[in-house]
C-alpha cells in the first residue's frame, strides 16, 4: 500500500507560478511511475504529467507542455509539479498518482494509488 499526500495548492493570479508536492509513504518509491492529474468542476479527470520510475522518462499533456515541469526526488520519496504561466483554465483539483507500471503513462487505469488532491485556483 502506498499513501500519497499532496501539498502546495492555493490561489494565484494568471501568469503566476505554484509548485505542487506529493509525498509517498513507500520506501520503494523510486520504482513507481508517478503522475499528476486534475479535475475541474463538471469535467472528467484528465492527465497532466507523468514521470517514469527510471531516469529520463516524462510525458506531458499538450495543454501544459512548456509551462509545467514534473520532477522527482527519490531520496525524499516526493514528486513535484512546477506550474508556470498559470491560466484560469488550469483551475482544478490536482491529484498525485503512483503506478507499479514503472514507465510514465497517461492512462488513469495504470495508476494504483491516488492522493486526496489539492485545489489550485487561478484568477484572471
Amino acid at each position: 500500500q502506498v499513501q500519497l499526500v499532496e501539498s502546495g495548492g492555493g490561489l494565484v493570479q494568471a501568469g503566476g507560478s505554484l509548485r505542487l508536492s506529493c509525498a509517498a509513504s513507500r520506501r520503494a518509491f523510486g520504482s513507481y511511475a508517478m503522475g499528476w492529474f486534475r479535475q475541474a468542476p463538471g469535467k472528467e479527470r484528465e492527465f497532466v504529467a507523468a514521470i517514469s520510475g527510471i531516469p529520463g522518462g516524462t510525458v506531458y499533456a499538450d495543454s501544459v507542455k512548456g509551462r509545467f515541469i514534473i520532477s522527482r526526488d527519490n531520496t525524499k520519496s516526493t514528486v513535484y509539479l512546477q506550474m508556470n504561466s498559470l491560466k484560469p483554465e488550469d483551475t482544478a483539483v490536482y491529484y498525485c498518482a503512483a503506478g507499479k507500471t514503472i514507465l510514465a503513462t497517461t492512462t488513469t487505469a495504470m495508476y494504483d494509488y491516488w492522493g486526496q488532491g489539492t485545489q489550485v485556483t487561478v484568477s484572471s
